[in-house]
């Protein structure tokens, strides 16, 4: 039987239908191995994936296919999404055993779950072919093929160690060897780092976003400023209802791979926001207010959380709600269709497949009223398109980036909106995501689902909590980041001052995984040293900032030698550089001018509170008075304060030195 139609997770419903008789990953599963003396077929996905659609339709959906699986195999499906841990062992797995990985992945296990074969994507003649040779080894070369597998669990095991303490803390010369090292991975011709396919560096640029604020590097600021201009302009963001795809399939950002993932859209929201804030683009400010407005308008549960994301697909056809031939602006246009083809790079060749392209915006509108009545007519009839399908769990770690990059929004932008967004979904997460006072990883329809939290969902709930509490002064926020904090430490450390993806007590795999690099994601480790050295900051605890400088000091030769794979922990290191800066503002009530001069010129890392004097739960706010009975600034640098300012242009300058 297929077991899939209870689940909490979309992608594994997908397939609810399916004639293959799928298990979820489960202790159940194995013992029918065992008890049927056959191997395991474990296929992993996600719901917005495109090729794990084409596998679906062309293999499991097929009669003859399933036949063959039910018959030698035990499949389980498993979404990478809700189970993270499980995706991270055998991706490892199948790069190692085949060079290469992505999804959908194929891993075929033994008994005690050791994978001795794997692959991602396989025609249909090709797997049916594949499946019956396993098979015939199964049976006949057992000892050998489940030697492969303990090999391979060795050698993993043998690359997972972790490192030992004892390196040095990453110093400024540090970071500025690690922005040179970028410089020479760079795409001056379009912004980026590598070659297609060409993903958003989200973290990346926040480093470099920071460094070029804290050494005034110009090549540093050019180069996250030429990919954020790019990324915008091209057919990557959806120039008529916001948001990112989430990532190009060429080098110039033209082609997007169409679904649109959250964590996507959560992390560079907050770097267009960084990028706005110090510059003042107008452009910056246009898409961060479009990303969150897309956020909210797509991606919000009834709940009050975030969907996981958009498919690229709509009825089986990737990218058919967002591309446009010439014709079809004439239908929806009339005569003003010339001029939107000109305004948005559409051609009579098309950019993307069968003559349509991608909206671009390769020049700013000479006439912006002009250009948003078109964009307005454009997504009005785009609505009536048939429409991708929603991922509709609720991750716990990518609704922390969201809520902390919608709640600096509302601050930064004056949108109460966002700031109530991200209130809502904070409150979800804690009331339902968090049982028996541990994570869970994700939610559907108000109903948490069983997967345990990992490393990056207690990092990065914590530190969207930390912003939303620098954005509202409410000690609650704080307090739950701290707990969700000690837990951390107390469950996912690996003995050196690093930390490990899942917990000491979760369920056992062929390994516990570890991966202190960035993904699209930032790494357990990263997010657990951002929101560690915020806490620090927000509360002067020691305990909490050493613990994110020992993590910081097992990554710091790797994120030096290798910044594309470290920008979240580079970016965290900027701010034990420059600080950590601390900010309290009292005399406010959360809102006036030096409160709005600390958001806009608070240097890399720095925390910020407004409030009034030592308001309750609020350790920044503690002995600090208002200065001859006016509002008053404190600027802390390293845990040494500059005198109190009470005028905007002096909070200004001592933000600046």
């Amino acid at each position: 039987m297929n077991r899939l139609s209870a689940s909490t997770s979309p992608y594994l419903r997908q397939h609810a239908d399916n004639p293959v008789h799928w298990w979820e990953w489960s202790d159940e599963a194995f013992a029918e191995a065992r008890e049927r003396d056959v191997p395991i077929l474990l296929s992993v996905g996600y719901a917005a994936c495109h090729w794990c659609h084409v596998m679906a339709h062309e293999s499991f959906e097929n009669e003859q296919v399933a036949a063959v699986m039910n018959e030698r195999f035990v499949n389980i499906k498993v979404d990478r999404e809700e189970r993270p841990d499980v995706d991270a062992v055998y991706m490892e797995a199948t790069t190692a055993l085949t060079g290469q990985g992505g999804w959908p992945m194929t891993v075929v296990l033994d008994h005690d779950g050791a994978p001795f074969y794997a692959g991602t994507y396989f025609p249909r003649p090709h797997f049916l072919r594949l499946l019956t040779a396993i098979d015939e080894a199964w049976q006949q070369n057992r000892d050998e093929v489940r030697a492969a597998g303990q090999r391979v669990v060795e050698a993993l095991a043998g690359v997972a160690a972790p490192p030992q303490p004892g390196a040095p803390l990453l110093a400024a010369d540090g970071l500025d060897s690690a922005a040179d090292a970028l410089v020479r991975q760079f795409d001056r011709a379009h912004g980026g780092f590598g070659r297609a396919p060409k993903f958003p560096p989200s973290m990346v640029l926040e480093f470099l976003l920071r460094q070029a604020e804290r050494t005034g590097n110009p090549t540093s600021l050019a180069m996250a400023e030429q990919t954020l201009d790019a990324m915008a302009r091209g057919g990557m963001y959806d120039q008529l209802g916001g948001g990112f795809a989430r990532y190009s399939v060429d080098e110039a950002w033209v082609v997007p791979h169409f679904e649109k993932m959250l964590y996507d859209n959560a992390l560079l929201l907050r770097a267009y926001l960084h990028w706005w804030r110090g510059s003042g683009a107008p452009l910056a400010g246009r898409v961060v207010g479009e990303t969150a407005d897309f956020l909210l308008r797509d991606l919000r549960t009834a709940e009050g959380g975030f969907a996981s994301a958009l498919d690229a697909d709509t009825d089986g056809v990737e990218g058919l709600t967002y591309v446009w031939t010439p014709a079809q602006l004439r239908e929806v246009l009339g005569p003003d269709a010339d001029a939107a083809a000109a305004l948005f790079a559409v051609t009579a060749d098309g950019t993307f497949e069968h003559g349509a392209s991608t909206l671009q915006l390769p020049d700013d509108p000479a006439d912006p009223a002009v250009w948003d009545g078109l964009r307005t007519r454009l997504f009005a009839a785009r609505t009536i398109r048939p429409q991708p399908a929603r991922d509709d769990k609720v991750v716990t770690a990518w609704n922390g980036l969201t809520i902390a990059g919608l709640a600096e929004a509302g601050v930064l932008l004056d949108e109460p909106l966002y700031l109530a967004a991200a209130t809502d979904a904070a409150r979800l997460l804690l009331g339902l995501h968090v049982v028996d006072g541990r994570l869970r990883r994700t939610s559907r329809d108000g109903a948490a689902g069983n997967a345990a939290g990992v490393a990056e969902d207690y990092g990065d709930l914590a530190d969207g909590l930390l912003v939303l509490h620098q954005a509202t002064a409410d000690a609650q926020w704080l307090t739950a980041a701290g707990h969700l904090l000690d837990t951390a430490l107390a469950h996912f450390g690996d003995g050196a001052g690093g930390f490990y993806d899942t917990a000491d007590d979760a369920e056992r795999l062929v390994r516990r995984p570890r991966d202190p690099t960035d993904n699209a994601t930032p790494s357990g480790s990263s997010a657990l040293i951002n929101a560690l050295l915020a806490y620090a900051a927000l509360t002067g605890s020691a305990t909490h900032r050493e613990a994110a400088e020992a993590a910081l000091r097992q990554v710091g030769e790797l994120a030096v030698q290798q910044p594309r794979f470290l920008g979240w922990a580079l970016a965290a290191a900027e701010a034990i550089v420059d600080g950590p800066v601390q900010i309290a503002v009292v005399g406010e009530g959360g809102a006036g001018p030096l409160t709005a001069a600390a958001w806009r010129g608070r240097p890399p890392g720095a925390v910020v509170i407004s409030a009034e004097p030592d308001a309750p739960g609020l350790p920044l706010l503690a002995q600090r008075p208002l200065v001859h009975g006016r509002p008053a600034a404190y600027v802390c640098r390293g845990m040494v304060c500059d005198l109190p300012v009470t005028d905007t242009a002096a909070l200004e300058a001592a933000l600046a030195r």
